[in-house]
């Protein structure tokens, strides 16, 4: 098959709003094989790892770690290329003499490695600092929570081997016997409150170094945007930069400047969020408003900022939003009349907060099953998550007796498992960071 077929940035807006990004057409064995090549370079001369989510949350918590190790990148390389980019994108450059588009493989090392993970990948990520890393090496867990304990239990048994330490700082709502079983392998586990701290707040506070105001700024923006706070202008950016581009980038980029972005990053951001509108605007158009129970869902279909959208949808008088991603995840976002989209989420084959969740529901055995996915905008899957709605309609919320009273008031935050809420959906778009 040519490329250029599966090549996402060839596609007009309406296309591209229906398909998955690249990477999704490229077989599972050949990103294995690439994320264990890049996993070894990373980790056999460094002498600290951080395996995080790759939002702007959980590379926050790298920034900060890079400075207490004194470990960040130089900034300079970075910004040029950015520059690049934009001249690209402006037409300023001829494809003939466009400058070298390095890899970001082949840039210097930082001494504090950066392995991107995901709720889908931990197990994996978690080995593959067990097998490279040198021994005593000290490991960084951030912004990941494990469904189940089983799920990562041989991997931290091995790393334990290995490791000289095992810290993880996290803010999801944690089951306590996960959290139980965590630590009783070794680890420094700290969970923050997950409706009043983000996962890079955690940090801040648990590391034992003086940052400077900048980073602690950052905390706060970055907070603003994983609780869905919305209350500072900046948060938005950073979290939209974090999505567009490359992870080494994002954190060398934060980690010198902190919330406040340079100018070259803002244009950068600007010029990409002209096509972010546009998607959400498209995605919007085709929405349905469903009644389930006492609720409105608000359901769609597009790669588009999920957030965004879901907020539009609410603001048409959806309770619930429901936002179908070409790869087959879906997004699903509540209000303060809808508090139960973990729930919902769990059904089908996801998890998540009361407000904010993923799934991808598990209906695609072979490619057919996608082609009827995109050509039918989501059409069986927004039937199954439907179905999982009216189920949780039927049944009392989590906490509540049959009366919809609480039935432990002392029981504390809902600990249900969490899928990560953001990395539901976002498969499709890894490989379409750094385009």
């Amino acid at each position: 098959m040519e490329e250029e077929l599966i090549d996402s940035s060839r596609l007009s807006l309406p296309r591209k709003s229906v398909l998955p990004g690249t990477g999704f057409f490229y077989p599972d064995d050949l990103d294995e094989e690439r994320a264990e090549e890049r996993a070894k370079e990373k980790l056999e001369d460094a002498e600290v790892a951080v395996v995080t989510d790759t939002d702007a949350d959980g590379l926050g918590c790298v920034a900060l770690l890079r400075e207490v190790y004194d470990a960040a990148l130089d900034v300079t390389d970075f910004e040029e290329r950015i520059e690049d980019r934009l001249a690209e994108a402006r037409g300023e450059v001829d494809e003939a003499d466009e400058a070298d588009d390095e890899e970001e493989d082949d840039r210097p090392q930082s001494p504090v490695a950066l392995m991107g993970s995901s709720p889908y990948s931990l197990e994996d990520d978690l080995l593959r600092v067990a097998e490279y890393a040198p021994e005593g090496i000290d490991v960084f867990v951030c912004d990941l929570c494990p469904d189940r304990y089983e799920y990562v239990e041989e991997e931290l048994e091995a790393l334990a081997e290995v490791a000289g330490s095992i810290r993880w700082f996290d803010h999801h709502q944690w089951k306590p016997e996960v959290a139980e079983q965590v630590r009783a392998a070794g680890v420094d586990l700290v969970v923050g409150e997950s409706d009043e701290e983000c996962s890079t707040d955690v940090a801040l506070r648990e590391l034992d170094y003086e940052f400077d105001d900048r980073f602690v700024e950052l905390a706060a923006v970055t907070r603003d945007h994983d609780l869905w706070l919305n209350e500072d202008e900046r948060s938005q950016d950073l979290a939209d930069y974090a999505y567009w581009t490359g992870k080494e980038e994002y954190v060398a980029i934060v980690g010198a400047y902190g919330a406040d972005l340079p100018d070259v990053v803002e244009e950068y951001i600007a010029h990409r969020r002209v096509e972010k509108e546009n998607l959400i605007e498209t995605a919007v158009s085709r929405a349905e408003f469903k009644s389930v129970g006492d609720w409105t869902v608000g359901i769609t279909y597009g790669r588009c900022s999920q957030n965004e959208v879901a907020d539009a949808l609410r603001e048409e008088g959806a309770d619930a939003a429901v936002i179908v991603k070409p790869a087959g995840s879906a997004s699903i976002r509540g209000s303060e009349d809808f508090e139960r989209a973990h729930e919902v989420a769990g059904l089908v084959n996801g998890g998540g907060h009361p407000k904010a969740a993923g799934c991808k529901p598990d209906i695609y055995d072979d490619m057919l099953d996608y082609a009827h996915h995109w050509t039918t905008q989501g059409a069986t899957t927004k039937r199954v998550i439907l179905d999982a709605f009216e189920r949780v309609a039927e049944t009392p919320a989590e906490g509540e007796d049959e009366a919809g009273e609480d039935a432990d008031a002392d029981a504390g935050a809902d600990t249900d498992a969490d899928a990560d809420a953001e990395a539901d959906a976002d498969a499709e778009s890894d490989a379409e960071t750094s385009e």
